[in-house]
């Protein structure tokens, strides 16, 4: 009997050492991998890693992680034609089955599912903010994009008819979506009248509808779906084969 009670002292004893180890190397790779992150996407800040499964030391030795979670506080992605950077909020992303490097030098995650918000003052570079001409006589620009409730934005549009401006602004709501992968677009559900004056429908369209093109997301991967929120976009971002580094 005293010798079982020696043995199962030792193997608790054993154990818990084992899982300090474990979780000593798991916050030291976190720690690695966050700074090699930020290193390939030139990111500003450190981002958020965080190593899921145990034991860790156990995946290490097979070569593949069960699941990594990334967060990324501000993100600048690229717009398509190069012009501007557009700022992503709170990319956080959820990595399955990432497999690494001997040295760790490269990690690839098999699938990739994850959340991102795009702020309406970042969208709403993409509208037309200036004075376009949508009829004769009247002119027409977005002033400003908000949460229209379930899932549409508000797009406010003020208008000059014939010299005078209008005193209120025209608000449109509009459905958002996902095209291609890359691109967010805007489209209203209706268009406005301006001080009563008929127009030509793809005329007013030219200042309600728009879309934004967002490229460069960390490891390739894309928009999935979008839905106006309170404060942006909030968008569904997926992908296979993600490359997280190398």
């Amino acid at each position: 009997m005293r010798a079982l009670r020696t043995l199962l002292i030792v193997a608790v004893i054993l154990g818990g050492i084992f899982v300090i180890v474990d979780r000593v190397a798991v916050h030291f790779a976190e720690g690695e991998a966050a700074d090699r992150l930020k290193a390939a996407e030139n990111l500003t800040s450190t981002p958020d890693v965080s190593i899921k499964g145990f034991p860790f030391l156990t995946q290490v030795a097979g070569g593949t992680l069960d699941g990594v979670e990334v967060g990324i506080r501000d993100y600048e992605a690229t717009t398509g034609d190069g012009a501007r950077k557009i700022r992503i909020d709170d990319l956080r992303a959820d990595m399955e089955g990432v497999e690494f490097s001997g040295d760790f030098g490269s990690a690839t995650a098999a699938r990739a599912t994850g959340t991102a918000t795009v702020a309406y003052d970042e969208l709403l570079e993409t509208a037309r903010s200036e004075p376009t001409r949508v009829g004769p006589g009247v002119t027409a620009n977005v002033l400003g994009l908000s949460d229209g409730g379930n899932g549409k934005i508000k797009v406010e549009v003020e208008a000059t008819v014939l010299g005078a401006e209008l005193p209120e602004p025209i608000s449109v709501l509009s459905s958002v979506t996902v095209v291609d992968g890359h691109t967010v677009r805007v489209k209203a559900d209706g268009v406005p009248k301006f001080g009563g004056v008929e127009l030509v429908e793809s005329r007013i369209r030219e200042i309600t509808d728009f879309e934004q093109k967002i490229d460069g997301l960390p490891g390739g991967i894309r928009l999935d779906k979008v839905e106006a929120a309170r404060n942006g976009v909030e968008i569904t971002v997926k992908g296979s084969d993600v490359r997280l580094v190398g």
